[in-house]
């Protein structure tokens, strides 16, 4: 890799304020991310919502890197599991939190990633959320659409579990959030019913657990979203207004 395609994604990663124009503009994207996007090993069902997803701009403003070690929250199906792993590459790692699997549910898709040699780097642990442990000195701790269930778990209290991600990145290490926006000023109260969340109720939570916010984006945003329909009903699925929030651990 070339000087100028480094310093580029150490300039992007510093622009903690960054809009699509910032991170998508003039070729500007690390050569890691965009061969992350592009790696052919990624099934078609992650590659066919790149589109309203933005994937490349989302890792970028992110600060993601090579030999990075990150914990991702909630993994879901591993869209952005397999992207990170791609990422940080054979010298970083990517730990998946969540929740085990239902008896009778199929095994959880980020297992499946894990045994793939593809993505040796990719360290899947399941438990109650309330006693997951994270590893520590982590650079990046990311969760992508579901800050909001954090409040819908019995027995987990969100400040808690920031705290936890708080005491186990390291001083400048990252919290990235990225959800789907609720009314303002309506805090929690549509987390389990149209499964979103106020932007300043999350802004609120994470500094108080001890970050400071240190970027926005709003690469997803989507002014035309109503936010009274639940995020996965026709038409606005795949289309919800959403917010991405970069906060960090102080340095000293």
């Amino acid at each position: 890799m070339d000087r100028s395609t480094i310093f580029a994604g150490a300039a992007l990663a510093a622009l903690g304020l960054a809009t699509t124009a910032d991170a998508a503009g003039c070729g500007g994207l690390p050569a890691y991310v965009t061969a992350a996007v592009a790696d052919t090993a990624r099934p078609a069902a992650d590659t066919e919502r790149d589109a309203n997803r933005k994937p490349a701009e989302t890792l970028a403003f992110a600060g993601v890197k090579p030999g990075d070690q990150v914990v991702e929250l909630a993994p879901g199906k591993g869209y952005y599991t397999r992207l990170l792993s791609a990422v940080v590459g054979q010298n970083g790692k990517v730990y998946t939190l969540s929740s085990p699997p239902k008896p009778d549910a199929p095994p959880p898709a980020v297992q499946a990633i894990a045994a793939d040699p593809h993505y040796s780097n990719v360290h899947p642990t399941f438990g109650k959320v309330a006693e997951l442990k994270l590893p520590a000195d982590t650079d990046l701790v990311w969760t992508t659409q579901n800050y909001h269930d954090f409040h819908n778990i019995p027995d987990v209290q969100v400040s808690t579990l920031n705290k936890a991600v708080f005491d186990a990145l390291k001083p400048g290490g990252i919290y990235f959030v990225l959800d789907h926006a609720a009314a303002a000023g309506s805090g929690t109260r549509d987390t389990n019913t149209l499964h979103r969340i106020d932007e300043a109720t999350v802004k609120s939570e994470v500094k108080a657990a001890g970050f400071e916010l240190v970027g926005e984006s709003k690469i997803l945003r989507n002014k035309n979203d109503p936010h009274t329909g639940k995020v996965f009903e026709p038409p606005i699925q795949g289309h919800t207004d959403q917010f991405i929030l970069k906060f960090r651990k102080p340095k000293t």
